[in-house]
């Protein structure tokens, strides 16, 4: 998914319980599903941040030579400014694009 183009709240905002729990029923459901959700987007940042990050390193034998690398600081820079994970993943179960099942009431 591309998280840079995410309508996401940058900021704290309070959100209307009613509503996040008009899916499952139950709030704390509602949460964890929320929050598994976040872990994942959170992974898929890390991994892709990392990549990016060292394709500018400088693989060097030497640990005394130590400097700054521009590309890698902007690259960082741009990470930082983009929504939190439990944002974008509040964002994406209000506009239902998060999928859950409930392995224990499905029928075998």
């Amino acid at each position: 998914m591309d998280y840079k183009n995410v309508d996401a709240e940058l900021t704290t905002k309070t959100y209307d319980r009613g509503e996040l729990e008009k899916r499952t029923g139950n709030l704390y459901e509602a949460i964890a599903i929320m929050g598994k959700r976040a872990e994942q987007i959170k992974s898929e940042l890390k991994t892709e941040l990392l990549e990016k990050l060292d394709e500018f390193a400088a693989h060097s034998d030497s640990l005394e030579e130590v400097f700054e690398n521009r590309e890698q600081i902007e690259v960082s820079k741009f990470y930082e400014r983009l929504p939190k994970p439990t944002a974008i993943a509040i964002k994406e179960w209000l506009d239902d694009d998060i999928y859950f099942r409930r392995p224990e009431t499905e029928e075998k």
